[in-house]
């Protein structure tokens, strides 16, 4: 499975994908439950779960990294995705409230940079959520969802890496505690999975989902990353 955007729109219309889109939207909402008047966005593949902040957000937009495509979103208003370079995103600094990251982060080329580059975009005190596969999770070892491509992490790994960043994680937990199989039985009793998994094995959920906060305290030393020309940014179609 090559993670392009048409994969992933693929896989979340399939039955097992819209139980995951519905368990991870609601673990989403619990640490967002509101984003009246503020400026939400997403980084990767996360249209899927900004659509409910639609509706409240002052604005929102969906940035779509050039190693996968970009698809138009949404489909029957004005346009609000985006094809972007990874490390050059096409916005002001401190201009984003609220960043989801989902399908993005495992499969960038450079993690630090990118993650540098979501810090820069991030309001002061602004509110991330990354969603990545979890390494001691089952969905990280079976490569037929796109949770089982890219880099899986361990808690302490990403925790680590974020911080490097200048972020500080707030909130850890999990999520897609069923099986990662497209079958029947498992698709029914996928709140049972995730009721029960997460109260018996919270650390072996799917993905680990962390809400983490930019800080604004400036790196001591250090070399200056070079800018890259912007390109054009189109969404394709």
């Amino acid at each position: 499975m090559h993670l392009d955007v048409a994969t992933l729109r693929d896989f979340y219309a399939t039955p097992l994908g819209k139980i995951a889109r519905r368990l991870l939207a609601r673990r989403i909402r619990a640490l967002w439950p509101t984003a009246s008047g503020e400026t939400v966005a997403c980084f990767g593949f996360g249209t899927p779960f900004l659509g409910m902040y639609r509706g409240e957000a002052e604005s929102v937009a969906a940035f779509m990294p050039a190693s996968q495509g970009a698809l138009i979103w949404p489909s029957a208003s004005r346009i609000l995705s985006t094809l972007v370079d990874d490390h050059c995103l096409p916005i002001r600094d401190n201009a984003i409230e609220r960043l989801l990251v989902i399908h993005g982060l495992e499969v960038a080329e450079r993690e630090r940079p990118l993650l540098r580059e979501l810090w820069r975009v991030l309001a002061p005190e602004g509110r991330l959520i990354v969603v990545v596969p979890n390494r001691r999770g089952l969905w990280a070892h079976v490569d037929t969802t796109p949770f089982g491509h890219g880099r899986p992490y361990s808690r302490p790994q990403l925790d680590a890496l974020l911080s490097d960043s200048l972020f500080t994680p707030l909130t850890w937990g999990t999520a897609l505690h069923l099986p990662p199989f497209d079958r029947s039985i498992l698709i029914r009793s996928a709140n049972a999975w995730e009721r029960v998994g997460s109260r018996i094995l919270p650390g072996l959920g799917g993905v680990l989902v962390v809400e983490a906060r930019k800080e604004t305290v400036a790196p001591a030393g250090g070399t200056r990353a070079r800018v890259k020309a912007l390109r054009d940014l189109v969404p394709i179609r």
